[in-house]
Parts: C-alpha cells; structure tokens; sequence
C-alpha cells in the first residue's frame, strides 16, 4: 500500500506551475488518446478473441488443433517488440511503403502509420490472447447441446450464438476485457516508440524531463483512479451475475462441425490472424537479427542479458519466498483480516509499472535523506545515498507489481496439500517452521517451479520500471530495447527483441500443456 499511499498524497503539495502547465497543454490530449485507446483495443480484442474462441472451443474445422494453442503464441511478444516490428516494417523507409512508391499513380503516396488506429493494432494483436484463451474456455464447456437445445426452439445459428451462448460466456470474456483493458492502461513500451502520448508516457516525461517526481505522482493518482475503477466495475458485473455448467461431470462435449465453404473460411481467417499476429513478426525479428549477428555486434548484449538474467532470478526468488511466507500464513490462520490482507498484498498487479516506480521512489528517497542526516548528526559525515538507484529498489517494485503471480502459483499447490499431514507433523512433535521447511516446501517444489518461470519472464520483459528505477549504467534487453527503438535502430533492437520471444514462449507453452490436460481430462 506505501506506494497508492506515496502517490495520493501528492496532492498536498501539488506543483502549481507544471500542473497548470500539463492541465492546459497535454491533459486534454492524454484524456482522449487514453480513452480512445481503452476502447479502440477492447473493441479489437473482442472481436478476434471471441470469435476464435468459439472457431476453436465449440467448432471443428481442418487445422483447429493446431490454431488451438498457435493462436496463444503472440502472448510471448511483447507489445513494444511488435511496435518496433511494425514501423520497421511500416514506416516511411520500410519496405512497404518503398514498394508502393515504385507503383505507377503512387509515386508521391505518403500513409502516417504513428496514428491511433495502428497503435490499437499492435496492441490488439499481442492482447487478443488474454480475451481467446478465456472465452474458449467457456465455449468449450458449453459444447453443442446448449447450441441444439437452442435450434430446436427455432433459432438460427447465429441467432443461437448471439442469444444463448455469448451471453452465457460473458463472465469469461468480461475478465479477459479486464486484463486487456489494464494491460492497455500500464502500457509504456509500445505507446513510447509510436511516440503517442498517454498517462504512462506522460508520468517518464514529469519525471525525466520537468525533473519533478511531484508532478508525475499526481499523474501517477489519475491513472491509478482509472485502473482502480476498471477493477471494481469488472467485480461489480460479475458479482451481480450468476451462471451454473448444467453439463454432466465428465462428459465429453461435441462439436459443431464446419464443412464446406464456412470451414474453408474458418480456416484462412485462424491462419490470417496468426500470420499477422506472430509469423511475420517472428520472421521479420529472425531475418534482423542475421544481418546483426554478421557484423558481430551481437557481443554487445553479453552484459544486457547478464543483467537481465540476474534480475529475473533474484525477482523470482525473493517474490516466491514472500509467496510462501503468505500462503503458510494463510493455511495456518484462515481469518478473514488474513485472507484480506493477502488479497490486499497481490494487488499490486493491477498497478501501472510507471505508477508503481513513483510510488516506490519517493519513500526511499524519503528514508534516504532520513539516513543522511542520521549519519551527519552520529558521525559527522554525509553518506550519500544508500537506497536511491540501487538494484534494490527494482526488486521492490518487482515485488509489489508480480506477487500476484507468484502467490497465486504457490498458494494453488499449497492447497493441494491435505491438512492431515499437517496434523500427522504436529503428532509428531514438528510444528510451525520445521513442518514448512520439512514437509510443505518440499511438496510445493512443483508450484514454486511454475512460479519461478512465470516471474523470470514477467521480470525480464517489464520496461518502466527498469527504465525508471535501475541504476547508472545498468541496462537490460529492454531498456536496450528502448534506447535503440528511440533512435529509430530497429535492425539493432532486434536480437535483443528475439531473446524476449523465446523466453516468453515458455510460459505460453506450459499455459496451454495445462489447459490440454484439463480439456482432455
């Protein structure tokens, strides 16, 4: 909570000038290209995560295993990786526009791709997996029967899909909105290199270009306000609403079978989507990065991705022991303030990385002027600053902003785990510590696994707040990243770009070999 707290209570001392200044220059323009962000991308993912869901969830078409888990792929690229791809691709000096102008009549034809509808595609293309992934779920569960019961009172397929079965899916997909929607609000990366000004961009220029952490907090608490009310409305929908799997436990459900023209359709639209979304990219990053390897300056990324490494390891480690230390507590005591608590601690994933290396720094900047004058006052030097850009800041933002993806990993497996050996420990005379150190953390080795991977990835891929926070000289594969993207490098930034991919390709697969066991049972 110190970082929410840091941020709203700005407002005490607002910068009157600069904040004048933002409110009748920039305000405006962040208000709407935020606003038609949000909503450009959610409308974008809805239609191409849903429809898919239903292609590969509750139909059957040539090719639909294997689009199954594909079309999951473009959830390892991250969404400042495609940006770079993009306008490399898209730009004035990229390929396609240079071959449109070798065409007769096009000579002169100039097309600005750093414009609202190509940001929301980008973003749309890397995020439609979270919609997809949810709502197949829930088409999958529905199978035909819904689909049969409904044209036997007389409506067409369509008529079925938008009457019976979209609506029943709505708790999965309003979830999967939910996380575009907050992915959309904390994107830094992408909206940066298309150089389209949102509150995210807007805090890194208070920050590093007026040299105020005052007035990039304040921003900080507008866009806190948003996510935070994107969140409740979310729980608010769902906790009004009430749906039941009437299907038999076990059952196999049936699919609706395309053949003909619509499975032909089915097809070539999955295949479009996944050439748009991960193929070409992928391709365009591989071809990139030969011609980097050949002039061997692919040396230079040596220290990058030490950096990156160790940060990733360090992170995941110190969130799962904190995983563990709050699932134990939680088995232990179940009260309600425990239970509260926890949900309050792993919060912190719904916050901005630009918000929450604000909210971080400014305490520690706090402490470290308090720990100056300490030792001014005992003896009678300065020590400089001792936390301020420092690897442990990093680490504690790392903490707040991932532990809900190490808590949920470690609590799941700690779940598992039946209370009688608990009981059978403490027969024994082994309880509190020893019956975590000895019995619990050697059956979590699995959970905390999955956790640890998950966080690596989670950790390497953040960009504001390494940006933000690292200290001097110390870059990673994304904040090479965005060095080089600033500069318009897209050639150079694209081995580091493709070591990101094959790192977040890991997670992806173990998501989708643990929804294939649950789908095939």
């Amino acid at each position: 909570m110190v970082p929410l707290i840091t941020v709203f209570s700005s407002f005490i001392n607002p910068e009157q000038e600069i904040w004048r200044h933002l409110a009748e220059n920039l305000l405006p323009s962040l208000l709407l290209n935020t606003l038609l962000l949000c909503v450009g991308v959610g409308c974008f993912t809805l239609l191409v995560g849903v429809s898919l869901g239903w292609l590969t969830g509750a139909c059957d078409f040539p090719g639909r295993k294997l689009f199954t888990w594909t079309l999951a792929l473009p959830m390892a690229i991250p969404a400042y990786v495609m940006a770079f791809i993009f306008l490399g691709l898209m730009d004035f000096a990229g390929p396609l526009q240079s071959a449109m102008r070798h065409l007769p009549g096009l000579e002169n034809t100039i097309f600005e791709v750093r414009t609202t509808p190509f940001v929301v595609v980008v973003l749309g293309l890397t995020l439609y997996p979270y919609v997809y992934l949810l709502s197949r779920t829930s088409f999958l569960n529905q199978g035909r029967a819904s689909m049969e019961a409904a044209r036997t009172l007389g409506l067409r397929p369509w008529q079925a899909f938008f009457r019976v079965s979209l609506p029943v899916s709505r708790p999965w997909i309003a979830s999967g909105l939910a996380l575009v929607l907050m992915e959309t609000l904390a994107d830094f990366g992408a909206v940066s290199i298309f150089n389209y000004d949102t509150f995210t961009t807007a805090i890194y220029k208070a920050w590093y270009g007026f040299f105020s952490l005052q007035a990039a907090a304040q921003l900080s608490t507008l866009l806190v306000i948003f996510a935070v009310g994107l969140v409740l409305v979310e729980g608010l929908y769902r906790s009004k609403m009430r749906y039941y799997d009437s299907s038999r436990s076990g059952s196999v459900h049936s699919r609706l079978q395309l053949s003909g023209w619509q499975a032909r359709m089915a097809t070539l639209y999955c295949s479009l989507v996944l050439v748009l979304a991960f193929v070409i990219p992928v391709g365009q990053l591989v071809l990139w990065s030969f011609e980097v390897l050949s002039d061997g300056s692919a040396v230079n990324n040596l220290l990058d991705i030490r950096n990156t490494l160790f940060l990733g390891a360090a992170a995941a480690v110190l969130i799962c022991c904190a995983s563990i230390a709050l699932s134990y507590a939680k088995r232990r005591r179940p009260s309600r303030i425990n239970l509260f608590l926890c949900r309050l601690a792993t919060t912190g994933y719904a916050l901005p990385g630009t918000v929450l290396a604000v909210g971080i720094f400014l305490p520690l900047a706090w402490l470290d002027n308090v720990l100056q004058d300490l030792s001014i006052n005992l003896f009678g030097f300065e020590a400089g600053p001792l936390l301020q850009g420092s690897v442990l800041v990093m680490l504690g933002a790392y903490l707040i902003r991932f532990l809900a993806v190490g808590f949920s990993s470690v609590d799941s497996a700690m779940q598992n785990i039946k209370p009688n050996l608990d009981e059978a420990a403490a027969s024994l005379g082994v309880t509190g510590g020893g019956t975590l150190r000895r019995i619990h953390v050697p059956l979590l080795k699995k959970g905390v696994l999955t956790a640890m991977v998950l966080l690596l990835v989670d950790v390497i891929k953040e960009m504001p707040i390494t940006l933000m926070t690292r200290p001097f000289g110390w870059d990673t594969l994304a904040v090479k990243i965005y060095e080089l993207t600033s500069e318009g490098e897209w050639v150079r930034a694209s081995l580091p770009g493709l070591y990101l991919v094959i790192a977040g390709i890991i997670p992806v697969f173990l998501l989708m070999r643990q929804m294939e066991k649950v789908e095939n049972g």
